[in-house]
């Protein structure tokens, strides 16, 4: 694993067992899908657009239920009963289009998890204004997201999937709308996160920069789990950006 074992290796651990996810009438999105995620590793997942990439991610993320099989954390099944918890306590999340709310300012989007996990209001705002500082951002803490750059509203998205020290650290493609420069810098972001704090890291992604710093390269073809050439990812960041 590597990076000083990934910190602590306090990362939660997922298995992926058996999981099929299908949407009416007859798309079938993830069939017969089985991982192992360990504890404060840094796993990419490839594959062309359409594969099941960002289903699956879903899926861990307890953002949708499989139609078939089981997620477990920690070895606890991923279902229903828990998933406010889940949310609150363990998983974090990364998008593409990092989703802020724009007429909010960077610290007010940063405290937002931790609202809902009934910090009080100084404590939210020293905590994001701490993880706003470690993205970078100390002098834009009250700029609205709608006036930041696109690299900007990224670092925020990242620092507010940081807030509660998740565990588990999901991210869909978090380079893609990026240029270079940017990518790289989210890219360290994500994956100092991981090493300093021991989390669980899974990123779906046509980088192959992210792909070569990760401890394992998944790749999805057609909802399944394949064995694909280093050419293949290659192939997809082509077919993304055609």
């Amino acid at each position: 694993m590597s990076a000083a074992e990934a910190g602590d290796a306090r990362g939660a651990r997922v298995a992926v067992e058996h999981v099929g996810r299908r949407h009416p009438p007859a798309v079938v999105a993830l069939d017969d899908v089985s991982l192992t995620l360990e504890p404060g590793e840094f796993v990419a997942l490839t594959g062309p657009s359409g594969s099941g990439k960002t289903t699956l991610l879903s899926l861990i993320g307890g953002l949708d239920r499989p139609s078939a099989g089981r997620i477990l954390v920690d070895g606890a099944p991923l279902d229903g009963r828990g998933l406010a918890r889940y949310h609150r306590d363990t998983v974090g999340f990364v998008f593409q289009h990092h989703h802020l709310l724009a007429h909010l300012t960077a610290r007010a989007n940063v405290e937002l998890p931790l609202i809902g996990a009934g910090l009080g209001a100084a404590p939210r705002r020293r905590r994001a204004e701490e993880l706003l500082a470690e993205v970078g951002l100390s002098e834009r803490l009250t700029t609205r997201a709608a006036a930041l750059s696109g690299g900007e509203r990224q670092r925020v998205a990242v620092a507010r999937a940081l807030a509660n020290e998740p565990r588990l650290l999901l991210a869909d493609e978090p380079t893609g709308a990026l240029d270079s420069t940017n990518s790289a810098l989210v890219l360290d972001l994500l994956v100092d996160a991981r090493e300093r704090r021991g989390a669980t890291l899974l990123v779906v992604t046509y980088d192959p920069l992210i792909a070569a710093r990760a401890d394992r390269v998944l790749h999805l073809r057609d909802g399944r789990l394949v064995d694909e050439p280093a050419t293949a990812l290659r192939a997809a960041a082509e077919q993304s950006q055609g």
